[in-house]
């Protein structure tokens, strides 16, 4: 790492080691991660046309978590740092270089110069300051950005271009936490709306494009950013993108997005499903797939509820959900039954697979012993109440009402009855807020296992309820030491804690599966399996 300062070396490689353990993430599939590479001299010019099923109804990156809108709002604005999806190691962006303490308290930030804002403003170390002291207030739908400075004692101007990120305690995820959308920089201008301004009018950027227009449920429309120079420096081409204009139109409709491409009204879709893959390929489509890091999609379960207090009965869900048989039948080619809380591709994942085996037998005992009788009707009673779970989903990918309706299937078969409610992606974070769920289907993707206390600590937002416990002294720790082993350690047992105490439901990780027209060059996938458009060229 040539760009970072001597002093800061030898610390920063014990903070690589923290977010490269046990995995190097790659592209799979046909296409890897860069669409039509090797297919000539990029040439500028042209609109992108990019077919989502579904808008979050934001347009703030730091306040967005659903990936078909994070697709568009990413290219707004740069971070910090940036993250190889290869090696998972933490490269310069508007940060030049930057030094971490050996305790990892305290972060500080040597940003370049001459970098603007679209409204040319200047990047400073006030900021960066005005940004982190703004997240912690968005509110519900900024859980993430939030969790990320959680614990953050000051934030300084050190000089103009120094801004220095001091935690009250060691907080080992912090420099990856820079390199996501969450954190993204956005002007003073930006910073100073409100939330729900921000999510509306969107905001200003220093990013490669620039919001031209949104209009809710039907597209966002983003423009080139003239005299753009300050990329990633994991990014082939220096200075301005290539591309004129990327539309992102919102078809939520699977099979119309992949009619919609392979007539060639878009040049991109996300979400293919299995149901598209045999139609699009072969012809001038090619499929581009990545795992996402991060929780599994599953069933996030309000642990509050009477009947879910009860682990017995948590513990028997787990076991009468088949994943293997959802991954085959709903998810694309190549998507992975959950092995833990945690994917795969996630730095210090764990199997767990022998906890997470399909065994309706050992659902029926369980349900058994918690004194759940089964019924006439085949749903299962205890003292004159059905053992019945609402579970409310959200239609911001095409695989989520399926792999619920098999889902509601297996369940039933040892006598659970699943109930399933559709409400619109806008109100996923207001009703994690609320409580007012028995459980939710979703998945959060995160390149970083301290996604974990994000999601699950007591201490933070507890959407699901749980009891404080030994796992919030683990999520803790592993986000306060500094030694890779015990982190490692750490991540384990509060995998295993949320596993064997059924705290969630683990089923499939989530495999983003795109279909890009053959003319589309080098769409890639950062480390987080969401795209950066900056390099993509159309010819």
């Amino acid at each position: 790492m040539t760009a970072l300062s001597d002093a800061g070396t030898s610390r920063w490689a014990v903070l690589t080691a923290l977010v490269t353990t046990s995995v190097v993430l790659t592209a799979c599939g046909s296409g890897g991660g860069d669409s039509g590479s090797g297919a000539g001299q990029p040439t500028s010019g042209g609109t992108l046309t990019f077919a989502v099923g579904s808008d979050a109804g934001c347009v703030d990156p730091q306040q967005v978590a659903s990936n078909e809108t994070i697709y568009s709002v990413r290219q707004i604005v740069d971070s910090l740092t940036d993250q190889d999806p290869k090696t998972g190691t933490i490269v310069p962006w508007l940060a030049k270089s930057w030094d971490v303490s050996s305790d990892a308290t305290t972060f500080t930030f040597h940003l370049r110069s001459g970098v603007t804002f679209s409204d040319g403003s200047k990047l400073t170390a006030q900021v960066v300051k005005d940004n982190f002291d703004a997240v912690p207030k968005l509110g519900a739908l900024g859980t993430l950005a939030e969790g990320y400075l959680s614990g953050v004692k000051s934030t300084t101007v050190v000089d103009p271009l120094t801004v220095k990120v001091t935690f009250s305690q060691p907080n080992a995820q912090f420099l990856q936490a820079t390199s996501t959308h969450s954190l993204g920089i956005e002007s003073s201008a930006s910073v100073k709306r409100t939330p729900q301004q921000k999510c509306s009018d969107g905001v200003i950027g220093s990013g490669p494009f620039v919001l031209k227009q949104y209009v809710q449920n039907q597209s966002i429309t983003l423009a080139k950013r003239t005299g753009y120079a300050w990329g990633s420096s994991r990014w082939s081409k220096k200075g301005e993108a290539y591309l004129d204009k990327l539309v992102f139109k919102v078809v939520p409709e699977a099979g119309v997005r992949a009619g919609s491409l392979q007539s060639g009204q878009v040049d991109a879709i996300s979400s293919v499903g299995k149901a598209n893959e045999a139609a699009l390929k072969g012809g001038q489509v090619t499929l581009q797939r990545r795992a996402n890091p991060g929780v599994v999609f599953g069933l996030g379960l309000n642990n509050s509820r009477p009947v879910l207090k009860d682990t017995r009965v948590r513990q028997a869900i787990v076991s009468a959900v088949d994943r293997q048989q959802i991954a085959d039948t709903v998810f694309p080619t190549g998507t992975r039954a959950a092995t833990s809380v945690l994917a795969q591709t996630t730095p210090d994942y764990t199997s767990l697979a022998s906890d997470l085996t399909s065994d309706a037998a050992k659902a029926k005992a369980l349900l058994d012993l918690s004194g759940w009788k089964m019924g006439s009707d085949g749903i299962r009673t205890k003292d004159g109440k059905k053992l019945s779970l609402t579970v409310k989903w959200f239609p911001n990918a095409s695989t989520n009402q399926p792999a619920l309706e098999l889902i509601q299937q297996q369940l039933k078969a040892v006598g659970v009855e699943v109930v399933l409610k559709q409400l619109q992606v806008t109100q996923f974070a207001p009703t994690l807020q609320s409580g007012d769920f028995d459980a939710v289907w979703g998945n959060v993707t995160r390149a970083d296992p301290d996604i974990l206390r994000s999601s699950f600590s007591t201490k933070l937002a507890n959407f699901y309820h749980l009891p404080a416990s030994s796992l919030d002294t683990a999520l803790s720790e592993q986000a306060a030491t500094v030694d890779a082993a015990k982190r490692r350690q750490l991540v384990t047992q509060a995998q295993q804690s949320l596993v064997q105490n059924a705290y969630y439901v683990p089923v499939v990780e989530l495999q983003t599966q795109l279909g890009v027209a053959k003319k589309v060059h080098d769409v890639n996938f950062d480390a987080s399996s969401r795209i950066q458009l900056h390099d993509t060229w159309i010819g």
